[in-house]
């Protein structure tokens, strides 16, 4: 596989699974790693940013979303809303470190319609999202002998 598109599909994947959509990028990034299609910085590098782009659609989106409120089409209740920015008030801006968990991408559409600080989104997240990749490659790596 061309390392170019090797990488560009990664890249889409991690940015795929860092918004609504239901995308997985771990099994891309370790087939890849296995595959030997990139070095692994490389691969960590370019899923970190890809996933990290994806939580900032996710930002801009809860930015967005107050607009959208109490429309019988939205796809959240007020009650499931409020539960979130509490729970947000409540643990603040740390919650984002958990970003690269399955749920986590609900963190990052509550720090849009919380107003979180952009840099501060931008540094946890990234944080969060780089992390989960280079414990993923250092297990990949171990496993894989």
């Amino acid at each position: 596989m061309d390392q170019a598109a090797a990488l560009g599909g990664l890249f889409l994947a991690a940015f795929g699974a860092a918004t609504i959509l239901p995308f997985q990028s771990e099994l891309v990034f370790v087939g890849l790693q296995l595959a030997d299609a990139a070095g692994v910085g490389a691969l960590v590098v370019v899923a970190s940013i890809g996933n990290t782009l994806g939580a900032v659609v996710n930002y801009v989106m809860g930015r967005g979303v107050e607009r959208f409120r109490g429309r019988r089409w939205f796809p959240v209740t007020q009650a499931q809303l409020d539960r979130a920015q509490d729970w947000y008030r409540r643990w603040g801006v740390w919650t984002l470190l958990l970003s690269w968990a399955p749920f986590g991408d609900a963190f990052t559409v509550v720090a849009g319609i919380m107003r979180t600080r952009w840099w501060v989104f931008l540094a946890l997240v990234a944080l969060a999202k780089t992390g989960r990749y280079v414990v993923l490659a250092w297990i990949t790596a171990q496993a894989a002998g």
